[in-house]
């Protein structure tokens, strides 16, 4: 298992938070994970440094042969339905060519930690991609997504 700043075994991804060193990677992928909206990078450079500094924001990056090849947002809330908070994956991406290779698993083990040790009741995401990844995951469909695009 890999773990927040520690060192994978060969051939495994180093999951570590992503720092601002990391932003072109970070980009270049938030720009192939994107269908609905084209990210700028003006937009980007200025939510970066907030996501880092937020304190219930998880931004992991997975790291391979010294470059990102995959990386995760989270968030972690409280409800009031569920007791307590909830996690809310926001985007995880991993590059096309580093498919299949225990990137976006461990990217997800790593968020499921983070959001254990914080109390968190589930992780949730809204996605239409990969469904036979996150059912072997143990991950279930759970309700529609609706959303109402603002301008």
């Amino acid at each position: 298992m890999t773990s927040i700043d520690t060192v994978g075994a060969a051939g495994e991804p180093v999951i570590r938070r992503a720092g601002a060193s990391d932003a072109d990677e970070l980009f270049a992928l938030a720009r192939e994970f994107a269908t609905t909206f084209r990210p700028e990078r003006d937009a980007f450079d200025e939510a970066l440094p907030r996501l880092l500094g937020d304190e219930d924001a998880l931004l992991i990056a997975a790291v391979m042969g010294g470059r990102v090849h995959g990386y995760l947002l989270g968030f972690a809330h409280l409800t009031l339905f569920a007791n307590g908070p909830v996690a809310w994956v926001e985007e995880a991406m991993v590059r096309p060519g580093s498919r299949r290779q225990g990137i976006g698993r461990a990217l997800l083990e790593e968020c499921e930690r983070w959001a254990r040790a914080r109390g968190a009741r589930y992780v949730a995401m809204a996605t239409r991609r990969a469904p036979e990844f996150y059912h072997a995951l143990g991950y279930e469909e759970s309700a529609a997504f609706f959303r109402k695009m603002l301008r």
